[in-house]
């Protein structure tokens, strides 16, 4: 019999990939999700159970009827700028629902958890690259939520013996290379699918916030992982788990740093076509730079960021978003990459 997994989130962009991660590791997800980002058609490998990780009864029966032993928690709003407008919504969600979500699982006996957690947590870094006892100070309401369960599940694990993997993740992209899913949010707002978005001209331009910072071209600085390297960490975490490892947190990360000027140059190397570029100010909560030292997840997880060059990340992601979107929407002539104030423009995370 193959060892079922609850996947919270399951049906979202990374709880996606990592699902028929699972499955092909011989694992039988179960998906939780609510579906107010998430999707059906992202839920391949395993049954989708439609509910909030705060429905106690629901989380009771799924468990009771799939018996599960394990839990692979990504449910989460996850948008910083949105945090910071909106607090609240992230404190509910990414705490108040998460704590529900904790307790049903210690009802139920549940005690090997992959939690998914974010570079987010460390704010503005004082040291690059970023190694895991870095001090933490979020500088987002969406960081400071992670923190915080990152935080509960040290006291749980020292008090119910909850052992537990917490995976702080630097940039997910990139999509699965055989074309059955990739990252698809309404709205969009991370960089990759926007630059592509826009070299598909189905949006007219990216505003760059920020041209200032002390990085190498002055734009923002970030490390970029594949969608598919980050599935895989959540299968080795979880087997790590059941093969009765004690509890950790890594980084997952490259090492490695890609301003927004490289992601762009990466996208119009790869499509052949011209990005359009607005230059704005910069956006409270961003930090220059964020790059992960990511030693510990290699030697603890034996995971390795095998598809994580740049290239193979955008030609991934490029092929994901052609085929959902062949058909452009708006023009923009090849030799002008910035268009006037009052063209739509399209903010990247």
């Amino acid at each position: 019999m193959t060892c079922k997994v609850l996947v919270t989130g399951g049906a979202g962009y990374i709880g996606s990939h990592t699902c028929k991660a699972l499955a092909a590791a011989g694992y039988t997800p179960v998906v939780l999700d609510n579906l107010s980002a998430g999707h059906r058609w992202a839920v391949k490998w395993g049954p989708l159970v439609v509910a909030d990780i705060a429905d106690r009864a629901a989380v009771l029966k799924l468990i009771k009827d799939h018996d599960i032993h394990a839990i692979i928690h990504l449910a989460a709003h996850a948008y910083v700028g949105e945090s910071i407008r909106q607090p609240l919504k992230y404190f509910r969600n990414n705490v108040t629902h998460t704590l529900a979500l904790l307790d049903t699982l210690l009802d139920c006996g549940v005690s090997k958890l992959v939690v998914s957690s974010s570079c987010a947590t460390y704010g503005n870094p004082q040291t690059l690259p970023i190694t895991e006892d870095h001090p933490q100070q979020p500088i987002s309401p969406y960081g400071e939520s992670k923190l915080f369960i990152e935080k509960t599940l040290h006291w749980y694990e020292r008090a119910y013996g909850m052992r537990h993997v917490i995976l702080r993740y630097f940039n997910a992209a990139g999509a699965d290379p055989d074309g059955e899913i990739g990252e698809e949010h309404t709205p969009e707002t991370h960089l990759i699918p926007l630059v592509i978005g826009a070299a598909l001209k189905i949006s007219p331009a990216i505003e760059i916030f920020g041209n200032d910072y002390a990085t190498a071209d002055g734009t923002a600085v970030r490390d970029y992982v594949h969608v598919c390297d980050l599935a895989t960490a959540h299968v080795k975490a979880l087997d790590h788990l059941i093969g009765g490892g004690s509890s950790a947190t890594v980084n997952l990360g490259t090492g490695r740093g890609h301003s927004i000027r490289d992601v762009i140059s990466a996208v119009e190397a790869v499509s052949g076509s011209i990005v359009p570029v607005i230059e704005g100010p910069r956006r409270p909560g961003d930090p220059p730079a964020l790059i992960a030292d990511p030693q510990l997840g290699q030697s603890l997880l034996k995971w390795k960021p095998l598809n994580s060059s740049m290239h193979t990340i955008v030609r991934t992601a490029w092929q994901w978003h052609q085929n959902r979107h062949p058909e452009p929407t708006f023009s923009c002539p090849r030799g002008d990459k910035r268009l006037k104030s009052e063209d739509l423009l399209i903010q990247a995370q």
